[in-house]
């Protein structure tokens, strides 16, 4: 093999203008490894990037990609020889959608045995984003109770079986159809679509949430604000209701950024975040390292043991790129939407 293949985002496009591109396969160079793509997928992210809206991408064109599990192939100088032959995971922000990836031997984390390329997938960006907001952010605690805003989502999924984990309990926004599968993961549902959430969050928890997981943003940001008991912790990670619209790609980020400033400098024992996985890394690189790779192995451990299950929504080859786009931003899916080579 001397070639990758690789999608190209050449600009705001619709799915159908994603491009398929041939190059030579480089060689690793010191401190890298060439993996071969096993499992990618399509998040939120890249929902985002084809609009150019995602706060930091890069400037067209580029290859999207924010997570991937492959098999080193190969190793630069510097690298231990041991790790060809090895299945990883690595978070990349761009760049996964290719059926060969370079990567900083330093970035990888080595996926257990046992566990499938496609289904470590699912637990990838998103793993990490609900155990860190979970563990790092909330520090839920055994008989808290949460509310977790697109249970069924690919992060949502993980978020309420994780807290479960840990012995919280989760109240979830989902459409009705979702309702009986969040149920048998011990979720309280609550339907979007058709319910008053708020009015429904207070009959379940009088005195407020300890913490709400908030993915939607805009107008939904002050809402789950409001629900927070005293001490209780709100993390926005995204701002879904904004995708649409047109204008400023920062400004929907910037808004909760200041209202997060605004409502940390108030005396009333709560707490407002907006997540970003990538903070920290551009200057405090080897312990954001550490870190990612003690939270990944975490939740490695948990789907292993069962004690989360993968969601796949669908599997879909590169060359079905848009395909795959399409039914990941249908909002008609739950879990993940899985590209392999």
């Amino acid at each position: 093999m001397n070639t990758l293949t690789e999608v190209v985002l050449p600009g705001k496009v619709e799915p159908e203008g994603l491009e398929l591109r041939e190059r030579p396969l480089p060689a690793p160079g010191p401190g890298q490894v060439v993996v071969a793509m096993e499992a990618t997928g399509v998040s939120f992210a890249e929902q985002q990037m084809r609009r150019g809206k995602y706060y930091d991408q890069p400037p067209f064109p580029f290859v999207p990609g924010y997570d991937l599990v492959g098999t080193v192939l190969a190793t630069g100088d510097g690298v231990d020889s041991g790790l060809a032959g090895r299945r990883i995971a690595a978070l990349t922000k761009v760049g996964s959608w290719a059926s060969h990836v370079v990567l900083d031997a330093a970035d990888v984390v080595p996926v257990p045995d046992g566990l499938g390329a496609e289904e470590a997938e699912t637990a990838v960006v998103n793993g990490i984003t609900a155990w860190q907001m979970l563990h790092r952010k909330a520090r839920v605690r055994a008989g808290q109770t949460i509310l977790v805003h697109g249970a069924n989502g690919g992060v949502g999924s993980l978020l309420v079986q994780l807290a479960a984990q840990a012995g919280v309990q989760v109240i979830g926004t989902a459409s009705k159809r979702h309702h009986e599968a969040l149920r048998r993961w011990g979720v309280m549902p609550i339907d979007y679509r058709t319910e008053d959430i708020s009015a429904r969050v207070r009959e379940l928890a009088p005195e407020g949430v300890d913490a709400v997981f908030d993915h939607v943003g805009g107008a939904s940001v002050p809402a789950s604000w409001k629900l927070l008991a005293r001490g209780g912790t709100l993390v926005s990670y995204g701002s879904a209701a904004t995708r649409d619209d047109e204008g400023s790609k920062q400004l929907p980020v910037l808004k909760i950024l200041a209202r997060v400033m605004v409502w940390n400098s108030l005396p009333n024992g709560r707490n407002a975040y907006f997540f970003n996985v990538w903070a920290g890394r551009s200057f405090a690189k080897n312990r954001f390292r550490a870190r990612l790779r003690e939270d990944l192995t975490q939740v490695f451990a948990a789907l292993k043991d069962g004690a989360i299950t993968a969601q796949v929504a669908a599997r879909l080859p590169l060359s079905r790129v848009a395909e795959a786009l399409r039914l990941a931003e249908s909002g008609t899916v739950a879990g993940k939407v899985v590209l392999t080579p």
